[in-house]
């Protein structure tokens, strides 16, 4: 199967009222383990490639290259996406190298500057047949939408999409990133009352942190696209620990990166049947 759309894969989804999880990559084999995660519960699945990572890499070509073949190869549709870029620069980057699906973020910047800046890389990524997801900050704020009782206005987003032309957007209403615990505490009515206000697809950032049941009831109240980070990462680290603590004397990688690659494949499998 050829290497999918983002547009093609959440506009789907949101028409028949399902949720697309998009999992955030390290390595060739945390790529992997989302693929195969995806192909066995048979649903359309991103590979996401953030800012930190290609700063992790050194570049944004070796890691790119790698998602986008192992996305290439699955037997279901699987998309590439930047993920929380913050340089224009990477952006420009990142449609050179064919990726076709960006999240520019400039939500640090006053809501005046958020606003001009993300206009103007939508435009330019559109031109070159890009999705472009956005995330509305805090107004003054330098902490993003996701900062801690940050929570994002309905009417604002309806604003910030027909200012910017944004394609989706991300939106603050009880989740925040890196959280290494499911305890969040979502607020159902305001993210139907954005869906109400904001006529785009919403993204859900700091999914980890948010409970497996609220997960799908904020999918039922209007969200689209459902971030994951940490919890990929715990679950392939803490396997890690498990072999490792069992076998002190492992040597070969593959023998303890191949269980965590399976544990992780598992642990999307499970969120993409709660979701999608």
């Amino acid at each position: 199967m050829s290497l999918a759309h983002t547009r093609e894969i959440v506009l789907a989804a949101q028409a028949a009222g399902r949720g697309v999880g998009a999992f955030n990559v390290i390595d060739l084999a945390l790529a992997e383990a989302i693929v195969a995660g995806a192909e066995d519960a048979r649903k359309p699945v991103i590979l996401q490639i953030s800012q930190n990572c290609v700063d992790y890499h050194g570049g944004l070509a070796p890691i790119a290259a790698a998602a986008q073949a192992v996305a290439a190869a699955a037997m279901v549709p699987v998309a590439v996406h930047l993920d929380h870029a913050e340089s224009v620069e990477l952006v420009a980057e990142a449609l050179e190298l064919g990726i076709k699906s960006i999240m520019y973020d400039a939500s640090r910047l006053s809501d005046e500057a958020n606003r001009a800046s993300t206009g103007a890389v939508a435009a330019l990524a559109q031109a070159r047949g890009a999705w472009v997801e956005a995330e509305l900050g805090e107004i003054g704020g330098k902490d993003g939408a996701h900062a801690p009782g940050v929570r994002t206005d309905p009417a604002a987003a309806a604003r910030f999409v027909a200012d910017t032309g944004v394609d989706s957007l991300a939106v603050a209403v009880g989740s925040s990133h890196a959280m290494t615990t499911r305890d969040a505490t979502l607020d159902f009515e305001l993210i139907a009352a954005i869906r109400a206000a904001a006529p785009v697809p919403l993204v859900l950032h700091g999914s980890s942190g948010v409970p497996p049941a609220d997960l799908a009831r904020a999918v039922a109240a209007g969200m689209t696209k459902i971030n994951v980070a940490t919890l990929l990462s715990q679950t392939f680290t803490d396997s890690v620990r498990a072999t490792l603590a069992a076998e002190p004397g492992v040597a070969d990688a593959r023998d303890y990166l191949g269980p965590a690659r399976a544990a992780t494949a598992e642990a999307v499998t499970e969120l993409l049947r709660l979701i999608a």
